[in-house]
């Protein structure tokens, strides 16, 4: 098959999306003419194929389907005369007027998620909306036998942001344990979009808190092998995210075999289940607001004094569980990180465009 292909190539969400599927585009035997979006940024495994997808520009079929993963309010510049296939990540439930002329151009829109495309269908009329949805490369996210430490990690990984719930994690945590509980939260929450004064605002809400002693900030790592390898060392990813995309951290931590804690909206209900997962209930949704990237268009998961209960008996019947002996390796995490392979994203992306 013959593909046009936009997205960036970086270490962002869809930078690490576009790079993946480009390269099971690639091994698949997909003829890719790769345009990529932004400046190149990927390791030298991955520098031969994509030069030799960019270098397919010379030769692109301009009657191939051009397939744009990016905002919903970018999809205009596609490659050729072929079907044009919008592939926008988004986290709200409406959509400005600018977005929904983005969408409604295209001729095909594909989302990741189930709960993604229900939104198209209510805010874009007569659009033709298919499923890709996203992976994880288990060659990495692999799991590994535990590893017999006393200290209960919780972890949690993804940029500074209240619609992350950073704002509502540092209170579960206090709320969960005590100080001579055996217990630690790792933060790896750099945020390339803010400025040094509000990273440290972030850092100081959790360091000033009761619980302070026991939090860690990890500094941003390389490559997505430490990643990785900072997902093995703990015991539970936590995400109390008002809104998600898709969640890539948490599929990589059920791929690493660990639990994970997740609020039940949004993208990753599209994989997180009660088999897989401990699910935070959502009662109500409020207005998507805070100030900096959300100013008040559409809504998100309310959260509450009931919510951040819920969440601090999740986090200490997991510290219950190991502090007993019992095993926590999260088989059902693993069993769904198996299915959702970037392979498995490629092919659904090609017979979605076919």
């Amino acid at each position: 098959m013959n593909l046009n292909y936009s997205s960036p190539c970086n270490p962002l969400g869809y930078g690490v999306a576009g790079l993946n599927i480009l390269r099971e585009l690639d091994a698949a035997g997909c003829s890719v003419a790769y345009f990529p979006i932004g400046e190149i940024s990927a390791s030298q495994d991955d520098a031969e194929m994509i030069q030799r997808c960019v270098n397919n520009q010379s030769q692109y079929d301009h009657l191939a389907p051009s397939v744009r993963l990016w905002h919903q309010h970018d999809l205009a510049q596609h490659v050729g005369s072929g079907l044009r296939a919008g592939f926008p990540v988004f986290e709200l439930d409406t959509f400005t007027q600018r977005e929904i002329h983005h969408l409604g151009s295209m001729d095909r829109v594909l989302v990741c998620s189930n709960w993604a495309k229900d939104i198209v269908e209510k805010n874009v009329n007569e659009l033709d909306v298919r499923v890709v949805p996203l992976g994880v490369d288990r060659s990495i996210f692999y799991d590994s036998p535990p590893q017999y430490n006393d200290t209960t990690v919780f972890l949690n990984i993804g940029k500074w942001e209240i619609r992350k719930g950073h704002d509502i994690l540092v209170k579960a945590f206090n709320k969960a344990f005590e100080k001579t509980d055996d217990v630690e939260l790792w933060m790896m929450n750099h945020n390339p979009f803010i400025s040094e004064k509000q990273d440290q605002e972030w850092k100081r809400m959790y360091a000033s808190s009761n619980m302070g002693e026991k939090v860690k900030f990890l500094d941003r790592v390389d490559d997505h092998k430490e990643v990785a390898a900072v997902m093995r060392a703990s015991d539970c990813g936590v995400f109390p995210s008002r809104a998600e995309g898709w969640n890539l951290e948490a599929l990589e931590m059920m791929s690493c075999g660990k639990q994970v804690i997740l609020t039940d909206y949004s993208a990753h209900t599209e994989f997180c289940t009660d088999d897989n997962s401990s699910l935070i209930p959502i009662e109500s949704l409020e207005e998507a607001y805070d100030g900096i990237w959300f100013k008040g268009q559409g809504q998100w998961a309310s959260i509450g004094d009931r919510e951040i209960e819920i969440l601090a008996d999740y986090m200490r019947n997991v510290y219950t569980q190991k502090s007993d002996g019992r095993d926590i390796i999260n088989k059902g995490g693993i069993e769904t990180s198996i299915s959702l392979s970037w392979k498995n994203s490629a092919e659904q992306l090609t017979g979605a465009v076919n």
